[in-house]
């Protein structure tokens, strides 16, 4: 009796939902394009990737099913894929949160700028962020000889007698890579942070001084916070994915691998097992792994994103 009275629930839901297509087929038209792009591109490629994370696939053969080996195989005899999992959780950790912050509020401080001003300041601190040249520079400024930025200062100023290996002493190259990301996630989220900022009424500001709002961190946390949740969350979104997928970084200072793996990452790992050695079941665990797991975090950040303002 339940099967069936789900069965007559399953239906009167599909026919509603045909209904209510019918009914607005002009905006699912529009819709169309964008939905279809999606699914090819998006939802298509992860369901192939969650199907071939349980198969043996190296691309010269049909996949083979084997269940939860390559998940088996991953968890508990890969050494490399646990450092990677330790190392990603670390950049995330830190370059996360301190990101998310530090992106908010300068854009809340740019803000408060002159117009035209405002306008050259943003360009300034969005450009680095889609620069091909980041690399290089880092790279010149962290160079492992006398002539590297950091260790020609340090030595000038007595501190060191010799040349430090910032980007091949596993010692170092954690907190090195921890600055460049940190520096570099001043993109995507600190523009979405400046568009909300800017749509916000300034009535709104006026309205709670009449309230009883009598300094700038409270405008902040009951009127700014509370009207700009869509952005904050796109800009957690984008903090979350940028911080567990670090990879490109990695690989153009540090090299791939790393020296002892003290900088790589989940995304190198897959990238190791996915472009180089072509398994691709075993690198379709890798993905599924990272994506449960941003998708974790991203419905823990949302949940803490709802209290905010209250």
């Amino acid at each position: 009796m339940s099967l069936a009275r789900f069965a007559v629930k399953e239906k009167n839901l599909f026919s509603r939902l045909v209904k209510e297509i019918v009914q607005n087929r002009i905006c699912y038209l529009f819709l169309a394009p964008y939905a279809i792009v999606f699914g090819l591109f998006f939802v298509a490629p992860l369901l192939v990737s969650i199907f071939y994370s349980f198969t043996y696939y190296n691309i010269l053969e049909p996949p083979k099913f084997i269940g939860l080996r390559n998940y088996i195989n991953l968890l508990l005899g890969d050494d490399v894929f646990l450092i990677a999992l330790k190392n990603t959780f670390i950049m995330a950790a830190i370059t996360g949160p301190l990101g998310y912050i530090a992106a908010f509020l300068f854009a809340w401080f740019i803000n408060e700028l002159p117009r035209y001003i405002r306008a050259v300041v943003t360009l300034i601190f969005y450009a680095p962020s889609i620069s091909g040249a980041v690399y290089m520079i880092w790279a010149i400024i962290f160079s492992g000889d006398a002539y590297g930025y950091i260790n020609g200062l340090l030595m000038h100023l007595g501190i060191l007698d010799q040349p430090v290996l910032w980007l091949t002493d596993p010692g170092y190259m954690m907190p090195v890579m921890l600055v460049v990301i940190l520096w570099m996630s001043l993109g995507t989220g600190f523009l979405a942070f400046i568009a909300g900022l800017s749509t916000i009424d300034i009535s709104l500001y006026e309205a709670g001084l009449m309230d009883g709002i009598t300094n700038r961190w409270q405008e902040l946390w009951y009127i700014t916070l509370p009207n700009m949740k869509g952005m904050l969350m796109f800009g957690a979104v984008m903090a979350i994915t940028q911080s567990f997928g670090v990879a490109d970084v990695t690989v153009a200072l540090a090299g791939f691998p790393s020296t002892d793996y003290a900088v790589h990452t989940v995304v190198n790992h897959l990238v190791d097992y996915g472009s180089v050695r072509f398994e691709m079941g075993y690198a379709s665990a890798i993905a599924t792994l990272l994506f449960l797991t941003m998708i974790l975090c991203n419905a823990l950040i949302q949940k803490m994103l709802k209290r905010v303002g209250t």
